[in-house]
Formats: structure tokens, C-alpha cells, sequence
């Protein structure tokens, strides 16, 4: 847990403190002294000061729940969960609707591996809690009881709702990460032991050796689910694009023809296959086959109307077609839908050229190279494409 996230619960726990401490110690001047330098110390984060002064507090004054649960909250800033617990405990007896606690004892006992204990107080500050920090921290910490517990489908469901509340939040990404890849590993196992020869089983090794780009492995497992189940969906599709893959790297014809001959195998087996038919279309454009592309692509899209690279694809033809005013209005479709694609805005840019609008086409191209200087700064690389994605032409001028 950020020791920044720590002093935000510190200082948001700690807000009881001053009101009851004063008004219960405002006729002796030995308490007013240590709960105010306690207060000062931990105003200034110097938590080894604050402790001393109010377990002198607690000493002069223990039937104080204020200075109980804010001792408790100094022991866990420091790490010293027991004392954190012990105290905690007691504010709770002395004062038991006092707010906040039932969080801080789920996140003491969490710290200790005491995860069963600490499980109904972590879930309670989860869901209940209108603390952002609080709620975030009894969040992760969910994380860690419910993986040690072996409550792997909790932990899923409790990572899912951590990534809907702080889809940014790097700590809660990292380890919502390792839960969901924990998960997806122990189903893999679960789904090897019990039926270890399936087509599940062949499939799920096609899927894990193309990930890992092991693409001779893939393609044999995919192969063999095909013998098992000539007819089955996707599977074609997906030996095409482990062919593209490879082509990419082995520039053998023979891969970019097997590629094609997949893609129409998968075809004949589902007509109404859009990634399918974009990867033809693409490949007849690559080939300079511009009719056959463009009856692809706007198959394609006439099939599903917001699938933003076939309108790319198709733009492109137009424009090899010297019909670049008819490729305006897919070009135009394309960048509502991804503003983000620098083909597109470069396409487009090229078709209100070609359609005689100067002003719009200086436009595009200010934002393609807008788009496209960015892209190339990016420090991470785009998540894999569904399918192939379209590349700029080679007489592309940024």
C-alpha cells in the first residue's frame, strides 16, 4: 500500500480527535499540553512524537475512545498492526457506534494474514464506505484475503468493481492484473485436469501458443480442434491471422497464401463473418485487385456499419480508384469513430483533396500529423488488433 495512500486514511481517521480531547481536557493543563503537541505532530506527519504524546493522553485519560482510535490509527501509519488492533478495540468498546473503525480493524487484521477475521470489515468499508481512500484501500486488501482464502471468484468480482471505481489508478490496475491472471491460470488447470484432450483444451492451447508467438504450436492445435470439428467457428479465421503473423516475419508466399485460403475456408463455414471478410478485401487491395476489395469491404460494412477499418479499407479503394469524393463520407465515418487512427485522418485528408475542399483537407492533414507525432511518442505499444490493421501509404509525408 503507498505511504501516500496511508496518510490520507491517517489524516481522514484522525478528524475526531481534537473536539473531544480538548473539551474533555480544557480543565487540565497537563492534557492540554499533550493533546496539543500530539495534534501538531501529527498535523506534520512526525508519528513517532504523536504516539508518545497520546499514549500519555490514553495513560492520563483511558476512558477517551478518541485517543484509542487515533492511537490506533499512529500504530498503523507506523506498521505496528497488533497495537493498532488492541487499540482500535478498545475505542470500540468504549464508544461503539464511533465511525470509521470497523476499516481500520479490517485493514490491521488484513496486514496481520488474519484475512477470515478481517474479511466482513474490509467488505463492509468496501461497499458501504463514501471515502474514496477508504473504500480504495478496504479494496485492495479484498484483493489479498479473498486470493489467500482461495475465493478466486470474489477476488474477479471485487477486481472488476476496483477497475470500474479507479480505472487509472496504476496500484489498482497491477494488482487487478495479477488477480485476473491468477484466475484465468487456475481455470486453465482446472479445464487441463478434467478434460485434458477436448477441443476446450486444444482450443485454449491455439489461443496461449499465438499469444506467445510460438505460431508452429498454434497452428497444430488449431488444426487438431479442426479435426475434431471440421465446421467449427473462428478457427479458420484465427489460423489466418497466425499466417499473416508469421508472413510478417518469414515474407514466405506460401504463408500469405495459406492466409487467404483460411480466411475464405472460414467463409464458407459463417458467410456473415465481417473480420473474415475485411482480411480478403485487405489482401485483394494489398494485391492491387481493387474491384474484389471493394465488394469486401463494403460487404463488410454493410454487415456491421461502425466497423471503423473496413471503412478505412474501403476509403483507401476509392482513392486507388481516382474516385477520391466518393471516399470523403467513409473516411469522414471512420474518424468520428476512432480519432486516433492517423490512416484514416491521412486518407481523408487525400479525399477532400481529391473532392476539391482544400480547407478541410489542410485540416486533416494537421490533425493526422497531430495524431500521428503522438502515436510515434507513445511509450507503450497499441494493444493486438482484432484483425489487420490499415497501414499508411508509402508516399505517406508526415
Amino acid at each position: 500500500m503507498r505511504p501516500s495512500s496511508k496518510l490520507a486514511l491517517l489524516l481522514t481517521l484522525c478528524t475526531w480527535t481534537s473536539h473531544v480531547v480538548f473539551s474533555q481536557a480544557s480543565s487540565d493543563e497537563q492534557l492540554a499540553r499533550y493533546a496539543q503537541a500530539g495534534q501538531r505532530a501529527l498535523a506534520a506527519g512526525h508519528y513517532a512524537e504523536a504516539q508518545s504524546n497520546f499514549e500519555q493522553l490514553a495513560r492520563l485519560q483511558p476512558a477517551v475512545a478518541e485517543v484509542h482510535a487515533t492511537l490506533a490509527v499512529i500504530y498503523f501509519k507506523q506498521r505496528s498492526y497488533e497495537q493498532a488492533v488492541r487499540e482500535v478495540r478498545t475505542a470500540q468498546k468504549l464508544k461503539p457506534g464511533l465511525p470509521r473503525l470497523d476499516s481500520l480493524l479490517g485493514l490491521s487484521l488484513s496486514e496481520l494474514g488474519e484475512f477470515k477475521d478481517a474479511l466482513p470489515y474490509l467488505e463492509k468499508g468496501f461497499k458501504q464506505s463514501t471515502e474514496v481512500e477508504v473504500r480504495r484501500m478496504c479494496g485492495l486488501q479484498l484483493l489479498r484475503a479473498y486470493s489467500d482464502l482461495r475465493r478466486d471468484p470474489d477476488a474477479v468480482e471485487t477486481a472488476l468493481a476496483l477497475n470500474k471505481l479507479y480505472p487509472d489508478d496504476p496500484e489498482v490496475l497491477y494488482h487487478t492484473g495479477r488477480v485476473y491472471g491468477n484466475y484465468a491460470y487456475v481455470v486453465m488447470e482446472k479445464l487441463h485436469d478434467s478434460a485434458p484432450n477436448s477441443i476446450w483444451m486444444l482450443q485454449a492451447q491455439g489461443e496461449a501458443n499465438e499469444s506467445a508467438k510460438n505460431y508452429d504450436a498454434a497452428i497444430i492445435a488449431f488444426n487438431n480442434v479442426l479435426s475434431l470439428d471440421p465446421r467449427r467457428p473462428r478457427i479458420h479465421y484465427r489460423l489466418g491471422r497466425i499466417y499473416r503473423a508469421r508472413f510478417s516475419t518469414s515474407q514466405k508466399a506460401e504463408d500469405r497464401d495459406a492466409a487467404r485460403r483460411e480466411f475464405q475456408a472460414e467463409l464458407e463455414i459463417d458467410p456473415g463473418n465481417g473480420n473474415a471478410m475485411y482480411e480478403v478485401a485487405t489482401m485483394a487491395a494489398e494485391d492491387n485487385q481493387l474491384d474484389e476489395a471493394q465488394k469486401g469491404f463494403e460487404a463488410a460494412i454493410a454487415r456491421y456499419p461502425d466497423f471503423e477499418q473496413a471503412l478505412v479499407g474501403l476509403g483507401g479503394v476509392y482513392l486507388a480508384n481516382q474516385a477520391g469524393a466518393q471516399a470523403v463520407a467513409p473516411l469522414e465515418r471512420a474518424v468520428q469513430l476512432d480519432a486516433n487512427d492517423d490512416v484514416a485522418w491521412y486518407r481523408l485528408a487525400q479525399a477532400e483533396r481529391a473532392a476539391g475542399n482544400r480547407d478541410a483537407a489542410e485540416k486533416a492533414l494537421s490533425t493526422f500529423r497531430t495524431v500521428h507525432a503522438g502515436a510515434r511518442a507513445a511509450q507503450s505499444p497499441k494493444p493486438a488488433e482484432d484483425v489487420t490493421p490499415q497501414v499508411l501509404d508509402a508516399a505517406a509525408q508526415p
